[in-house]
């Protein structure tokens, strides 16, 4: 035992990263066994939209959505997510499909709709480059703002 106390007093920064590490694989482990939104391919996802009353919100900014979108995607910015939850009420019980530019900021709002009582959320992978760039999937580009559902 005197001999980890002597390393550790020996060796603080690398003692310290890792109580660092094991703190945030910790939290990992606990946040992917405690999320209630699930993750979903792109090819899962057109399938999940063909079935029935699917809905796929963008998170991006409206500059990026107005780039390149899935064709009945709404877009809801991040920011304004927690806001603007009134206007998708009525979607609570169906399936609901959210886009980012890389799945990150997805996540996030995966947090936020479950939080909200979304019953099927799920975050599609990779976001709109997977989607567009690796499964080659078909996207729109429009230059006005679809923010109503």
């Amino acid at each position: 035992m005197d001999r980890y106390i002597e390393f550790i007093l020996n060796h603080y920064i690398l003692s310290l990263a890792l109580a660092v590490v094991t703190y945030l694989l910790i939290q990992e482990f606990f946040d992917t066994a405690f999320k209630k939104f699930g993750a979903i391919s792109p090819l899962l996802a057109v399938a999940k939209m063909n079935d029935g009353n699917t809905v796929v919100i963008d998170v991006r900014e409206p500059p990026e959505f107005i780039v390149n979108h899935i064709e009945s995607a709404v877009n809801i910015p991040l920011g304004k997510l927690p806001e603007e939850l009134s206007k998708l009420e009525q979607h609570k019980k169906d399936p609901v499909l959210i886009a980012c530019q890389t799945g990150t900021r997805s996540a996030s709002a995966g947090k936020i709709l479950a939080k909200a009582g979304f019953e099927h959320v799920f975050v599609i992978t990779g976001g709109m480059q997977a989607w567009e760039n690796d499964y080659k999937l078909p996207i729109k580009k429009s230059s006005k703002n679809k923010t109503k559902t």
